[in-house]
């Protein structure tokens, strides 16, 4: 590893500016992490860059680039790099970072966070120091926002599972529908934009059978910028999904998965993988229902990082009780719905005491035109 440091001002302020840049690759890097950098020498910013894709070049090449550009001769020879991640040490589809910092004559580089994947994790850092470079990594509150940041990418390469994102709407008194199981619609048009925004920067959304018959959706990333459309994966453990639902008639808008039960017959997933969607059967319990921890698997194998569960409560609290959802993002509207068996939002076990329940952490307020958005954390970043 670096050595860890209490930042300065001035290196609080660079690497405050990379974190920022690093946002801007947002849903466009999958499954590479988002990553900024900040080229300074002599206290002047002259390079500044983020990753824009797989493939593209890394942020602190991208920063190198435009510092090598700028007016100012040898910019680079003896200049300090902020980047948010550290910098890789190994070919992949590109070439290390941390050999190109060497040869560019750099002097010192500061690190946001550690990159914890086993071809990375510690070598870049060594590689930088065993070249004669000033190595520090950010201590503190610069460091948990660098991995916070980074969470979907964090998760997948240690833990083999994807992050999960429970997306809900909710009425001022806590219900998800109406007593009939209306729910249309409850927000407002700017948390449905959000929504929209959500399902563009996330690599798959997510669905139960019950909100597919109930709603139809198409799951899609629409009248938002969209880089790819994200995998529209629906958890349908009899396969009963109609040819003339919505997520097929839009097939040639995005893939669809559909996730069932072994029990399915072959000749059913037969049928319905020759209207064009992908269907793949999973170990399921005593119910039939695929296992949670199962899909979750199944979708990390496919790269998928970051997941937007939008389904109905029983599926959010079927992944609730099996700890993988990590974020909470509630859109409540100033509205009151009323009704003794209106559904709420996690019809989970729940906890004896208030005070043993899940307090979740680094939340947020925001106004979501007449809603509110609030989000939330389960745990540290991974």
């Amino acid at each position: 590893m670096g050595f860890f440091l209490t930042l300065n001002k001035s290196d609080r302020h660079f690497l405050e500016r990379a974190i920022a840049l690093a946002e801007r690759g947002r849903g466009l890097t999958s499954p590479n992490p988002i990553v900024g950098a900040v080229v300074v020498r002599e206290g002047r910013v002259v390079g500044t860059g983020f990753h824009a894709g797989a493939g593209q070049d890394h942020a602190e090449i991208v920063a190198m680039k435009d510092a090598a550009g700028s007016l100012l001769p040898g910019a680079l020879t003896g200049a300090t790099v902020y980047v948010t991640l550290e910098p890789c040490s190994h070919h992949g589809r590109t070439p290390p970072c941390a050999e190109a910092l060497i040869e560019a004559g750099v002097a010192r580089v500061v690190v946001a966070a550690d990159d914890p994947s086993v071809w990375v994790h510690g070598q870049g850092f060594a590689r930088l120091r065993d070249a004669g470079l000033t190595v520090d990594v950010a201590a503190g509150d610069l460091n948990y926002r660098a991995r916070r940041q980074n969470d979907p990418f964090r998760k997948h390469v240690t833990e083999g599972l994807p992050f999960v994102t429970y997306k809900y709407a909710m009425t001022l008194d806590g219900r998800v529908a109406t007593e009939s199981g209306d729910s249309r619609w409850i927000s407002g048009e700017a948390s449905r934009r959000r929504v929209h925004e959500l399902r563009a920067e996330s690599d798959a959304v997510l669905v139960g059978a019950g909100t597919l018959r109930r709603d139809d959706p198409q799951l899609t990333a629409r009248e938002v910028a969209v880089h790819s459309q994200p995998l529209r994966v629906v958890i349908d453990s009899n396969l009963r999904i109609e040819r003339g639902s919505a997520l097929l008639r839009t097939i040639d808008q995005g893939p669809v998965l559909l996730v069932c039960g072994e029990g399915v017959e072959t000749a059913r997933r037969l049928e319905v993988a020759r209207w064009g969607a992908e269907v793949e059967a999973v170990a399921s319990g005593p119910d039939g229902r695929p296992l949670p921890r199962e899909v979750a698997r199944l979708l990390a194998g496919r790269d998928v990082q970051s997941v937007l569960m939008e389904g109905g409560p029983s599926l959010a609290a079927a992944w609730w009780d099996e700890g993988l959802v990590d974020k909470v993002m509630a859109f409540v509207a100033p509205v009151l719905a009323g009704g003794v068996t209106a559904p709420g939002p996690l019809p989970s076990g729940g906890y004896p005491h208030m005070d043993a329940a899940l307090r979740l952490r680094d939340v947020e307020i925001r106004p979501s035109g007449a809603d509110v958005c609030v989000t939330g954390y389960v745990r540290e970043p991974y």
